[in-house]
């Protein structure tokens, strides 16, 4: 999956392979190419490959086959300390005895910078992350959130062009990892940095990333930005990866033009896009996300398809309602609807009628 001219990529991947024991491939023929400035997030299950990619990009893993180039330079020989990378880790990786300047003065040690320079760029880069006034604490004396941003400023203090991230918000609470997920990602882009950010949480994907990589089964499914992945998923796996998604099964019996009609397993009919199916009598999974989906009348466009359902279940929660329904055999099919004065209470037991326009449904592989 290659995605842009070499001439302008900044990191890529040419037909990467990567075995650990010689027969199975963890990530297979990987091609990836990103332009400087980018922020990039692999995206994906345990063990789909995002975290070896990330190693071998690092220099921590050797790929089995291909190429990796930064800047246009082969670096599959050069070992991790010559890449000039930053790295962000989960576990932070701060050393427990030295003071947080010392931490961050380190890796300009190794790079044989000055003394004055040093602290000049201690200096900054504390500043950056709003931490100027901690360079003479520890670690232990500091809390997970304030480490963070030790760990980020220590990625940072040499201005390298490319920072990876592996996991870094893994160990903080929602509201600091949400709040840490924008200033990362300003930083990123006020100073221009090339990022790559590994993650399996899907909505830190969405809210940081310019493009995401989904990644299953050692292969990246789609790369795009994150409207895109989320308003268009290329197969079933990448549907119900990302976001929330209702599921319908059914059969393919017309094709024309752009739509298509699927008979759904109850025998109702409905009208969907048809992606990564092409044949009439086709076996598909139908997509639909659950705010794209209506129950009041005044609400549904007149071009919108109308579909029986039994309300099974009418949650509150605050800003949005969430009611659970039958539809075609699936007992899980959720509408999410906004909080708002007119809004109808369904009674479980209901039969209703619900509706959808045809572009917001797609007709992906059965599997």
């Amino acid at each position: 999956m290659a995605d842009m001219g070499n001439g302008d990529a900044f990191v890529a991947f040419e037909r990467v392979q990567k075995s650990y024991d010689g027969e199975t491939l963890v990530v297979k023929d990987l091609n990836l190419t990103m332009p400087k400035g980018e922020f990039l997030t692999m995206l994906g299950p345990s063990g789909s490959g995002k975290t070896t990619c990330l190693m071998m990009l690092a220099g921590f893993e050797t790929a089995t086959h291909g190429k990796i180039l930064l800047d246009g330079k082969s670096i599959n020989d050069i070992p991790p300390h010559k890449r000039g990378i930053g790295m962000v880790f989960q576990n932070y990786a701060l050393f427990p005895h030295m003071t947080v300047a010392e931490n961050l003065s380190f890796p300009l040690e190794v790079r044989k910078i000055g003394k004055s320079e040093r602290e000049q760029k201690v200096k900054r880069a504390l500043d950056m992350v709003e931490m100027g006034a901690f360079g003479g604490r520890r670690p232990a004396q500091l809390s997970g959130g304030q480490q963070q941003r030790i760990a980020l400023a220590r990625a940072l203090v040499f201005e390298p062009e490319l920072v990876l991230m592996d996991e870094p918000l893994g160990a903080l609470d929602k509201q600091l990892r949400e709040k840490m997920q924008f200033e990362i990602t300003k930083l990123a882009h006020d100073l221009g940095i090339t990022t790559v950010y590994v993650t399996h949480d899907q909505t830190e994907a969405l809210t940081m990333s310019d493009r995401v990589a989904v990644f299953d089964d050692g292969r990246i499914q789609q790369l795009d930005p994150p409207d895109v992945l989320y308003e268009k998923p290329q197969n079933s796996f990448v549907a119900q990866f990302i976001g929330e998604n209702n599921t319908l099964e059914g059969k393919i019996t017309e094709i024309k033009g752009n739509t298509c009609v699927v008979k759904l397993d109850d025998g109702q009919e409905i009208d969907a896009i048809p992606i990564n199916v092409d044949k009439v009598g086709e076996r598909t999974r139908v997509s639909i996300r659950p705010e794209r989906v209506e129950f009041l009348k005044d609400r549904l466009s007149p071009d919108a398809h109308l579909i029986k359902a039994e309300v099974l279940e009418f949650i509150y929660m605050g800003d949005i309602f969430r009611t659970r329904l039958r539809v075609a055999g699936n007992n899980d099919f959720v509408i999410k609807s906004r909080n708002a004065p007119d809004q109808v209470r369904l009674k479980p037991g209901a039969q209703i009628e619900i509706g959808w326009l045809a572009e917001d449904c797609r007709a992906l592989d059965a599997s």
